[in-house]
């Protein structure tokens, strides 16, 4: 993962790179999780995703993964609803 201003690329498995727009980073029982969007400018609307860090303590390298188990996505959405309170979550 290379970070920039707000900003995160990732490598998939493909080796594909693709960028997002990081909106809020919290942390929840020892994992950082990223909410991220790909939109490219205010007027996108983008599609947001809630993102979990895998990766060990002292990896060279992040290891993100999607978050999809619904009642973890529900509660971090919850979170992260009540950190930005001008944003509302749609599943």
């Amino acid at each position: 993962m290379e970070e920039q201003k707000n900003q995160v690329t990732f490598i998939t498995d493909d080796n594909e790179e693709v960028t997002f727009q990081v909106i809020e980073q919290t942390k929840l029982n020892g994992y950082t999780y990223l909410l991220v969007t790909d939109s490219q400018g205010e007027g996108d609307d983008g599609v947001a995703y809630i993102l979990k860090d895998m990766s060990a303590e002292g990896d060279e390298s992040s290891l993100y993964t999607l978050v999809e188990e619904e009642e973890e996505l529900n509660l971090i959405a919850d979170i992260f609803e009540e950190l930005l309170e001008d944003i509302e979550f749609e599943s």
